[in-house]
C-alpha cells in the first residue's frame, strides 16, 4: 500500500494548499447546493486537485465524492469556474473549465469493491468562519478503509501549514506538518482511564448532533471539562492525538443515514492510533453498503479504554429518551 499511501498524501497536500490559499478570500466565493449547505470555490477546487492526482497516480481507481460539477456547467457560473480555474492556475496545474469539470465528475462514481471515498472539505461552515476543517481522502477495499489521510489545515502551529493524519490498516497512524513533510510523529491516543477526566468533543451545528442527549450522557459520565465543539473530522483527529478522549455523533433525525466519507478516514485514524469506533449500538461501521452507512446509527469514538463505559451511557441515554417519547 506505499504507493497509494504516497499518491493520497500527494493529493490531500496539494488540497490543503489551496484551501488556506482560498480562505482568506471567501467572503464572496459562495454558493447554495440544494440542501442550502454553503459550496466554496475552494470545496470544487479540492475535488478536482484530488481526483487530477488520483487519476494520474492510480488511473484505475474509482473515486466517490461528495461534490460534483453540476453547478459549475451552469452557463450563469462561468464566472465562478474561472475563479476556481484561477485557484488552480495559482497552484501551478492549468486547464480550462471543461477539464477541470471532468475532473470533478472523476467523483461520482458508484461505490466497489475498491474505491476512494473523498471530502474535499469536510466541515464547509467552519471553513467559512476561520473554524477547524478537513480534506478527506480514504480507500475502501471490500468494504474496508485499508488507507486514510486527514488532511485538518487548521490544526498545529501557524507555521506548520496545518496536520495531516496518515493511516493505513495495522500499520498506524502518524502526524506530519504539512509544510514539512519529513516532520512525522507517530500518534496514540490518550491513555485516560477515568470518565471524569475525559474530555468531549463533539460537533459545532446541533443540527449535525444532539448537543442536548450529549449533555445528559456527559453527566452519566461525570464529565467535568466542558465540551471542546470542532466542525468536521478533525474531531477525528483530535480524539487521536490525545487531544480528547470521546467523540459523539448523536442522531438529531432517526432517518438520517451518514455518508460514508464524513467518517472513512476518520474512522481508520483512530482505530490505528489505538482508539475504537462504533455506532452508538455498539456496531462497528459498514462501509460496504453503498454511499451511506446504512446499516449505522450515529458515531461513538473513543481512546478504546472508556469505550464500554462512554456506549453504555449512550444506550441508557436511548433507553431514557425512548421511555419519555412514549408517556
Amino acid at each position: 500500500m506505499e504507493n497509494e499511501l504516497h499518491a493520497a498524501e500527494l493529493a490531500v497536500r496539494e488540497a490543503m494548499n489551496l484551501c488556506r490559499a482560498v480562505q482568506a478570500t471567501i467572503d464572496t466565493g459562495v454558493l447554495e447546493k440544494r440542501d442550502r449547505s454553503p459550496v466554496t470555490i475552494a470545496d470544487f477546487g479540492s475535488q478536482a486537485l484530488v481526483c487530477r492526482s488520483l487519476a494520474t497516480n492510480l488511473p484505475g481507481d474509482p473515486v466517490v465524492g461528495e461534490e460534483n460539477a453540476s453547478v459549475l456547467r451552469q452557463p450563469d457560473q462561468a464566472g465562478f469556474l474561472d475563479r476556481v480555474r484561477s485557484e488552480l492556475a495559482a497552484r501551478g496545474v492549468t486547464a480550462d473549465g471543461e477539464t477541470i469539470c471532468d475532473w470533478i465528475d472523476r467523483g461520482a462514481a458508484t461505490p466497489g469493491d475498491r474505491f476512494w471515498t473523498l471530502d474535499p472539505i469536510d466541515g464547509t461552515k467552519g471553513f467559512l468562519r476561520g473554524g477547524q476543517y478537513a480534506v478527506a481522502l480514504a480507500l475502501i477495499i471490500d468494504g474496508q478503509v485499508e488507507i486514510a489521510v486527514l488532511g485538518c489545515p487548521g490544526m498545529g502551529d501557524a507555521d506548520s501549514g496545518g496536520l495531516m493524519f496518515s493511516a493505513v490498516r495495522d500499520g498506524g497512524t502518524r502526524v506530519t506538518p504539512a509544510d514539512n513533510p519529513g516532520d512525522s510523529r507517530p500518534v496514540r491516543v490518550s491513555d485516560c482511564g477515568e470518565t471524569v477526566t475525559a474530555r468531549l468533543c463533539e460537533s459545532v451545528e446541533s443540527g449535525h448532533s444532539s448537543h442536548d442527549r450529549s449533555e445528559v450522557i456527559g453527566g452519566t459520565l461525570g464529565l467535568r471539562a466542558e465540551p471542546v465543539r470542532l466542525d468536521s473530522q478533525a474531531k477525528y483527529a483530535t480524539v487521536a492525538d490525545g487531544g480528547a478522549e470521546i467523540y459523539l455523533r448523536l442522531p438529531v433525525d432517526a432517518n438520517y443515514q451518514e455518508k460514508i466519507w464524513d467518517h472513512a478516514a476518520g474512522s481508520l485514524v483512530v482505530t490505528e492510533a489505538g482508539g475504537t469506533v462504533t455506532d452508538t449500538h455498539g456496531q462497528p461501521l459498514d462501509f460496504s453498503l453503498g454511499r451511506t452507512l446504512s446499516a449505522n446509527s450515529g458515531v461513538v469514538v473513543t481512546n478504546g479504554t472508556l469505550h464500554e463505559q462512554v456506549l453504555a451511557a449512550v444506550m441508557a441515554s436511548e433507553t431514557d429518551r425512548g421511555s419519555a417519547d412514549g408517556n
